[in-house]
C-alpha cells in the first residue's frame, strides 16, 4: 500500500480512487465493512481503492490533551488498513490551512483537484470542512456537479441495536474489558513501541520482562493481563509469543510514568531496541502491592498459569 502526506503530491497512478473517508481510528467492524464496501466498487470499476485518514486525528488538533485517546496510532493504524486490501492511504496532514477549509474547498481542492476521486464512500453521519458546514447532502450535490460518485454506507451495528464505534472500544479498555473491545474491533486491541531497557528486576527473579511506553495511544485500566506479542524486524513480524503483561506503576516499586511490563513465556532472546505489539485478550486483575519479592514471584506465577490457560482457548 502507498502512503501519501499530502494530496498535492499524489501521483497519476493513485489518483481516480475509490476513496473511503473517515478517522478510522481502531479500524474496528465499522471502518472494516466501510472499506470492503468501496473495495467491491473499485474493482466493479477497476479502479484503485484508497482510503483519506487524517493525521493527527482532527480532535488532537481542535483539543490537545496530554494524554492520547487514540486506539491505533498512524502506523499500526496504516498497517490495519493496508491488512483490508486498500491500494493508497491518503494520510492527510490536518493543521490550521486544512482546518479553516469550507465543504467547498475540501471538496474541489482535496478530492478533485489533488486526489481526483472516481467516487467517494462515507458514513451516514459524515461532516467535513469548517465548522462542520458539510454532510452527505452537500457531498452528494457536489459530487453530481464536479463528477464524481457518493455512496452513503449505513453504520454497522452491535447486535443489530447499537453502532459500532470507536468510543465504545475506548470505555471497554478503560474498563478492563480487552474482550468486549476486541468483539467490536474485529481483532485484539494492540499496543506497539520499542522495547527499553528497564531496572531488570524481573529478570533477577526469574521472569524477564520487556518493558515498553505507551505515550501515543490511550492507556487502558492498570492491572495484570493475559498477551501475545509480535516481535518485528525492518517493519516484518518475525515470532510471534504468548505471555503475560503488567500496565501501570508497580505498586511495589512505583513508576511515575505508567509501564508495560511483558513476560514473554517461551522467549530468551534479547529484545532490546526492537519494535513489538502486544495484544491485550484477557484482564486477569487489578495491580497490587505484594509482601515481599516471594509474595510478588508467587503471584506472577499464578498470573502466569491463568495467561496460559486463557491463551490456549483464545
Amino acid at each position: 500500500m502507498r502512503i501519501f502526506r499530502h494530496y498535492n503530491d499524489v501521483t497519476a497512478d493513485c489518483k481516480g480512487a475509490v476513496v473511503a473517508i473517515g478517522n478510522f481510528d481502531g479500524v474496528h467492524r465499522g471502518h472494516q465493512a466501510l472499506i470492503a464496501r468501496a473495495l467491491a466498487h473499485a474493482h466493479a470499476c477497476d479502479a484503485p481503492m484508497g482510503v483519506l485518514a487524517f493525521e493527527p486525528h482532527p480532535q488532537e488538533f481542535f483539543r490537545p490533551s496530554p494524554e492520547s485517546f487514540r486506539l491505533t496510532p498512524f502506523r499500526t493504524k496504516a498497517r490495519l488498513i493496508a491488512e483490508q486490501g486498500a491500494d493508497v492511504m491518503y494520510a492527510l496532514a490536518f493543521d490550521a490551512q486544512m482546518a479553516s477549509k469550507s465543504a467547498q474547498e475540501f471538496v474541489l481542492d482535496v478530492l478533485v483537484g489533488g486526489l481526483g476521486v472516481s467516487c467517494v464512500v462515507v458514513g451516514a453521519d459524515f461532516q467535513f470542512g469548517k465548522g462542520r458546514s458539510g454532510d452527505v447532502a452537500v457531498l452528494g450535490y457536489m459530487g453530481e456537479m464536479e463528477g464524481f460518485g457518493v455512496e452513503i454506507f449505513e453504520p454497522v451495528l452491535e447486535d443489530g441495536v447499537e453502532k459500532i464505534s470507536s468510543t465504545h472500544i475506548r470505555e471497554a479498555l478503560k474498563a478492563g474489558k480487552p474482550e468486549v473491545a476486541a468483539k467490536l474491533l474485529g481483532h485484539y486491541w494492540s499496543v506497539e513501541s520499542c522495547v527499553e531497557h528497564g531496572d531488570a528486576r524481573g529478570r533477577t527473579i526469574g521472569f524477564p520482562t520487556a518493558n515498553m511506553r505507551i505515550t501515543d495511544t490511550l492507556k487502558p485500566a492498570y492491572g495484570v493481563y493475559a498477551v501475545r506479542a509480535t516481535i518485528y524486524e525492518d517493519d516484518k513480524p518475525v515470532s510471534r509469543h504468548d505471555g503475560v503483561a503488567n500496565f501501570g506503576i508497580r505498586p511495589m516499586w512505583e513508576t511515575k510514568e505508567p509501564l508495560l511490563e511483558t513476560w514473554l513465556f517461551d522467549f530468551n532472546g534479547d529484545l532490546y531496541g526492537k519494535h513489538m505489539a502486544v495484544e491485550f485478550v484477557h484482564y486477569i486483575r487489578g495491580e497490587a502491592k505484594l509482601d515481599g519479592l516471594d509474595a510478588l514471584k508467587a503471584q506472577i506465577a499464578k498470573d502466569a498459569d491463568v495467561a496460559r490457560k486463557v491463551l490456549a482457548s483464545a
